[in-house]
Parts: C-alpha cells; sequence; structure tokens
C-alpha cells in the first residue's frame, strides 16, 4: 500500500494532542488513593456458569449483567468508567457469558480478512465491532489479533490475518482503528511469538533477537504506528528464557521505550505467575481468577500490594501502570460516553459486511472449467459432507460469536487440557445447501453427510456435478497433529472424485490442509471460516454471482517435510509439560522460507485465481531512501472481478531473499486500467542491527518482482537504494 508522509501540521497537531492526553492522564492519576490505584491494575474474569473462575467474583458488582472477558471498578468521583472488555477477533464473543444476550454479528475468521487484502473491509468490520461493544456496555475489545501463522498446525491461526509482518500489521491497524473510531479501546495481541497452542503456557519460543525485530516485532510496531491501539495483550509463552509478560527486554526495552509505546500491558487470562512483572513492563494483570488456578494466587492483588508497602514496587511505577490505562481510555474517548444503550447498530447492514468479507476472503485455489457453475440449467447436483445441510463452521475457542437466533447446531468434540472442554464444531445457519438451492433453482440435488466413502460415491455417480465439503475444527488451546482432514473426509473425496471426476471441494478450515485427491477434482476453493454469511458467500461464488477475489495469506505446504518444524515439539505430551521451539527460520517466515529453501509449495501465498484474467505493464521502478513502483493493472478478460497485484524484493544489495514490499486491492470493469503506485516502507529492504539498535539500509541494487503471487512473478526490475541507518 502506498503511504504518504504527514505535513508538518498534521504531526504539530498529533504532537499537541499526545501532549494534551499525557497531561491529563497525569493530572487524574495525582488525584487517586493507592486503592484506587491498586483496583485499576487488575481484571476480574466475568461469570460463566461452570466455567473456569468458579462462582460470581464478589468484586464484580450485581448491577453489572454483561459479562465477559474481564471487569475492573471505575472511579467515579474522577469520572474514569470501569473497564469492561470482550473479545472480539470475529466478533463480540458471548457463549456461555451473557444468556440472555441476543447474538452478536459472528464475521468472518481473521485469516478469511487477511486472504482479501482489502484493509478497508477490515476496518468496516472494526467499525462494526465496535459498535456492537457499545450496545453492550463493552470498552475494551481484546481484538487485533496479529501474529504471524508460523506453523500450519496452530489451532489459532484462524485468529490472525497472514505469515507475512507487513500484510498482518496493515490488516491489524485497521481494525484496531475501526474499533477504536467508536470510542471503544482495541488491542493488538499476543506479543509475542504466541505461534503454538501445545502447552503454550509452559512454551519457550527461541528465537534471535534480530530476526526477531524483522518479522513478528516488526508486525507489532508497524500497527502500532499506524493505529496506536489502546492496549497490548503479551501470549502466554516465553521468549528466549523469559514469560511474554514479564519480559523486560521486549516490554520496556523495545515496546516502551524504542517505540516509544504510551498504552497499556495486559496480560493473558492466567498468563501472569509473579508480582515481578510489574517491574518488567506488565500495566494490568488479566482475568485474576485463571492465575489463582494456574499458579495458586492473584500477584497483582495482595503480593503487589506487599511488594509496594516494602518499597519493591517503586510508586512512581505503579502511577505509570494507571496513567497508561487513563491515557488510553481518554485517547478514545471511552470516558465520554453518554447515558443510554450507545450508538444506533443496523445489524442487517452488520450482516452485510460480513458478507462482504466473507465473499473476498474465498481463495479459489484451482479451477479446470468445473466453476462458475451454471445457476439456470436443470443440473443433477451432489451436496456431500461438512455438514453443508445445517451450516457453515467456525473456529471455536474464546473467538467464538453466538449469533443472532443462535447456532444452527453445536457438535460437542472435547478433548484435553483445560481448553478441552470447549472444543466444539458451532453451525452458523443458512446451510451451503439452502443457499445452493436458492442460487440453481432449476437444480435437482442429493445430499450425502459422507458417512462413508461407500455411500457418498453412490450418490456422487447419479450427479452431473458433486460439491464435496472438507472440515476441520480448530482452536484455542489444541494444535493440529497434521494436515489430513478429520473424520475419515479425504477418504471420502477420494470416493467421490473417483466415482464423477466433475467433483469442486470447499474447504472450511483455519488453516492449509494436505490434498491427496487434488489432482482427481476439477476444482478447489478455500472458504475458511466464513461467518455467518459464508453459506450465501460460498454460494454466490461457485455460481458465478460474485468473482472470487482472495489471495491466500499463508502458503499451502505440499507435506509438513516442507515446513521449518515437521515435527511440532511438545506435540502429544501431558499438561503442564515444558516445551523448547527454536525458530530456526528467524525472519524467513512462510514463504520467505520456501524462496529460501527453494521448496515448491502446493498452492503459494498470494495464490488466488479469479473468473476473469489480468494483465500487467509499464512497469517503474523509482529508488532513492527507498522504492517506488508503477505499474498498470488491466482486465483482460469479459467479466469484472478484483485483482491483487503483489510487489516483492527479491534481492536487496546482493543479499538475495524475499519480502512482500506491498500490494493494493484493485476492481476493474472488463478493458479497463488502472496506475498503481506502490511505495515500501524502508524497514523492508533493511537488516535490524542489535548492536546500534537500528535498522540498517546498505546501499546497492534492489531487485523488485511484481507478481500474481509469491512464486509468479510477471515482470522484474532494479533501483539504487541510498545507504543509512535509521529508526528503532
Amino acid at each position: 500500500m502506498a503511504h504518504g508522509q504527514q505535513t508538518g501540521t498534521a504531526t504539530t497537531t498529533v504532537v499537541e494532542r499526545d501532549a494534551a492526553l499525557d497531561a491529563r492522564a497525569r493530572e487524574v492519576e495525582q488525584q487517586m488513593t493507592d486503592d484506587e490505584r491498586f483496583s485499576l491494575v487488575v481484571s476480574v474474569f466475568g461469570h460463566v456458569p461452570g466455567g473456569l473462575a468458579g462462582p460470581r467474583d464478589a468484586r464484580i458488582p450485581q448491577a453489572v449483567k454483561n459479562m465477559s472477558a474481564g471487569y475492573t471498578p471505575g472511579v467515579p468521583r474522577l469520572g474514569i468508567p470501569a473497564i469492561q472488555s470482550s473479545d472480539a477477533s470475529m466478533g463480540i464473543t458471548n457463549p456461555g457469558y451473557r444468556p440472555d444476550d441476543a447474538g452478536a454479528t459472528a464475521f468472518p475468521s481473521l485469516i478469511a480478512l487477511g486472504a482479501s487484502f482489502n484493509p478497508g473491509l477490515v476496518r468496516e468490520g472494526g467499525e462494526a465491532i465496535g459498535r456492537e461493544a457499545r450496545i453492550r456496555g463493552f470498552n475494551v475489545m481484546l481484538a487485533g489479533g496479529c501474529n504471524l501463522a508460523r506453523d500450519p498446525r496452530n489451532g489459532r491461526n484462524f485468529e490472525y490475518f497472514s505469515e507475512d509482518p507487513y500484510l498482518s500489521a496493515v490488516l491489524a491497524a485497521a481494525q484496531v482503528n475501526g474499533i477504536q473510531s467508536q470510542g471503544v479501546v482495541s488491542t493488538l495481541k499476543h506479543y509475542t511469538l504466541n505461534c503454538n497452542e501445545t502447552n503454550r503456557h509452559w512454551l519457550d519460543a527461541i528465537v534471535d533477537p534480530d530476526a526477531h525485530r524483522e518479522s513478528d516485532l516488526l508486525t507489532f510496531q508497524v500497527a502500532i504506528e499506524q493505529s496506536q491501539p489502546g492496549s497490548i495483550m503479551t501470549g502466554y509463552n516465553k521468549i528466549n528464557g523469559d514469560y511474554a509478560g514479564g519480559n523486560h527486554r521486549l516490554l520496556n526495552e523495545v515496546l516502551k521505550d524504542a517505540w516509544g509505546y504510551k498504552g497499556w500491558v495486559m496480560s493473558d487470562w492466567g498468563a501472569t505467575p509473579e508480582w515481578e512483572f510489574a517491574l518488567r513492563g506488565l500495566d494490568q494483570e488479566s482475568g485474576v481468577q485463571a492465575d489463582r488456578v494456574m499458579w495458586g494466587k492473584e500477584p497483582f492483588t495482595d503480593d503487589l500490594r506487599k511488594a509496594y508497602a516494602a518499597g519493591k514496587l517503586p510508586k512512581e511505577r505503579l502511577s505509570d501502570m494507571v496513567r497508561r490505562i487513563l491515557r488510553s481510555l481518554f485517547a478514545v474517548g471511552a470516558e465520554s460516553w453518554g447515558p443510554g444503550p450507545g450508538p444506533e447498530v443496523d445489524m442487517a447492514r452488520h450482516d452485510e459486511i460480513a458478507l462482504k468479507g466473507a465473499r473476498q476472503g474465498i481463495v479459489l485455489l484451482k479451477n479446470a472449467g468445473a466453476l462458475p457453475l451454471p445457476a439456470d440449467k436443470p443440473l443433477k447436483v451432489a451436496v456431500i459432507g461438512g455438514f453443508a445441510q445445517q451450516g457453515v463452521i467456525s473456529g471455536t475457542g474464546s473467538g467464538a460469536v453466538a449469533p443472532v437466533g443462535g447456532f444452527a447446531g453445536v457438535v460437542r468434540i472435547g478433548g484435553a487440557g483445560v481448553m478441552g472442554k470447549h472444543r466444539n464444531l458451532f453451525l452458523f445457519a443458512p446451510s451451503p445447501l439452502e443457499e445452493l438451492k436458492k442460487a440453481m433453482p432449476k437444480a435437482q440435488f442429493d445430499f450425502d453427510p459422507g458417512y462413508t466413502p461407500a455411500e457418498a460415491a453412490l450418490t456422487a455417480k447419479r450427479a452431473d456435478v458433486v460439491i464435496a465439503f472438507g472440515i476441520r475444527v480448530e482452536g484455542e488451546g489444541f494444535d493440529s497433529v497434521d494436515l489430513s482432514l478429520p473424520w475419515g473426509q479425504d477418504a471420502v473425496i477420494e470416493a467421490v472424485a473417483a466415482a464423477n471426476p466433475n467433483t469442486v471441494v470447499v474447504l472450511e478450515t483455519g488453516n492449509p490442509v494436505s490434498m491427496p485427491w487434488q489432482n482427481k477434482v476439477k476444482a478447489i476453493v478455500q472458504a475458511w471460516f466464513p461467518g455467518q454469511a459464508g453459506a450465501r458467500a460460498i454460494a454466490d461464488v461457485l455460481t458465478g454471482k460474485v468473482n472470487p477475489s482472495g489471495r491466500l495469506p499463508i502458503s499451502f505446504p505440499e507435506s509438513l517435510a516442507q515446513t521449518p518444524r515437521p515435527e511440532l515439539p511438545g506435540l502429544g505430551t501431558p499438561w503442564g509439560t515444558a516445551v523448547t521451539i527454536r525458530y530456526d527460520e528467524g525472519a524467513e517466515v512462510g514463504y520467505r522460507w520456501y524462496a529460501q529453501k527453494n521448496h515448491k509449495p502446493l498452492y503459494p501465498f498470494g495464490h488466488g485465481l479469479s473468473y476473469t484474467t489480468f494483465g500487467y505493464s509499464d512497469l517503474k521502478v523509482e529508488g532513492g531512501d527507498t522504492v517506488t513502483a508503477t505499474f498498470t493493472v488491466t482486465n483482460t478478460g469479459k467479466v469484472a472481478g478484483a485483482d491483487v497485484p503483489q510487489l516483492y524484493l527479491t534481492n536487496a544489495a546482493g543479499d538475495k531473499r524475499v519480502r512482500l514490499l506491498g500490494f493494493e486491492r484493485v476492481e476493474l470493469k472488463p478493458g479497463e486500467s488502472r496506475r498503481v503506485t506502490i511505495t515500501a516502507d524502508p524497514r523492508l529492504l533493511a537488516r535490524f542491527d542489535g548492536s546500534i539498535g537500528q535498522w540498517r539500509l546498505n546501499e546497492g541494487a534492489y531487485a523488485v518482482a511484481l507478481s500474481r503471487s509469491a512464486t509468479e512473478p510477471v515482470a522484474r526490475d532494479e533501483t539504487h537504494v541510498t545507504g543509512r541507518v535509521f529508526g528503532h
């Protein structure tokens, strides 16, 4: 994306606003008692009947009905509101919290929105989440998941945007900006290297510090610069031996000092084992009852007070923790909400936003002439598997959203560990079968549940075209053992394709899957976890009402053997087992790794097909302080569509490496052209030099490729870039 420089006036305005916020937070904090200060640095887990936190906590006033992830009392005499937070990566979460809640909009998973390559769309969804938060009284959203997808088995990848630092940062910032525009604080999470769920409380992520700055940390840095999130949530894991929530280097030296971050740092729920984390940069303990369960204590209650009384916690540090929280509330206007229910919420409009996201996130991986399906012909269509007669599935865990009207179905799966009981298959209505029938009114449909390969094959034989659905439940607290589809679905698809080669496969997953049947089917559609409007989006794309425009935000490997860790450390070990994961790939995450190792993935990052064609021409590249590329995109086909041209660095002054420098989503009518300019963030060209704590850009020739994906260059050029040292 192209980014212009701030004008002097704009910069002055920002500086003045920052100074005013700092002064206001300081003035209010100085009027607080110590008891009030201590109450602000803890968050109490909302009551869930039968949940982890046990009975309703007495610290939550009886008048508070909107239970959620966290409650912190306000200070009414000083105009400080109570802080009430909710998980919100895919909408306002509510399963188990609020039985009387009529339901929230269930938006597509973040990885689906990542596939849109559309920051404007993500911001629009963030605004909707902010509005739905307001009407429930929530002023902090635990949204903005921007961890990099380093492992295709990670159960929470669907809650993150991509494997690329720049794409993830731009989209996370868009979501944060959307939420905070509604007077609600948004949170970037999980800082950092929360890249696997296996024994996450005891996982030590080992990474080269400079490579860390060029990858996962760069994601957070750019996202913070572009959105100024009110809070940052740390992960459960350790980084290079120190817990994320008590990591002095990452919290104090990098986040607060080098980057100048002024918001507050909160822990994840159950991730604060000791009060000393306050000295190392943590400002708020979240879900204190979870810490009591995990560690046998609430460190920021009694222990922190004792440390303060003993002079071990400086008064200035306690004041700083509080001021950061106050400043963030003031920055978005969360303290100025008037009486009443909040902004008017148009749920039908929000449903349209969810539909738009699902449509733009669907990726057409393969199409050998099977799609689009004719909507006006009397075809015999077999729909097979994936609970397609009931609904589309969702990821599970703390991000799950109960939609208006409730779930179409819930299949209790279960599993080991603390989060095992929360492993459920949630289904959103309407169903793909129902929507396909509406989209193809002249067609005759048969449905088979995919119960056995033999039964499914019998149904497939009778059809003109087969639409087979493949699903996999993924979620918080567990990683997948491999990339296969569960419950024998691969065997069902194999049998169906053998019986009828005119087979289309639709995948509802949060991660890449293996495809032993890939060469035997005519088309493959990646729908992710598409949210409450997912069935309509799938039907729209399959029938050509919508031209697919999604691009893969994560590489699909041929097999796990292509990935940095074919065997995931700790997988299958009991809960509580210490695990060490060495991220020896460093900054070479995802498509960067494939390029470095000369691996050809099954489907590359950035890949996605269309029902039309696009041409690129007139590439011009300029150098200097950074790289700027200008080119023309033309729709050379017969139908309107959206393209996502991508610009990659391929060589940096003799250092051969691949980096996404920018992208632009371009909607074009047949024959229409548009000139596009992409200016690279110079940090994507540089290396981080930890010996001086700055970015080092070597002078020389920098080569770039204008590409359809990470492995499909269309045009190349190079330019001269000036060497320098800059930034932090």
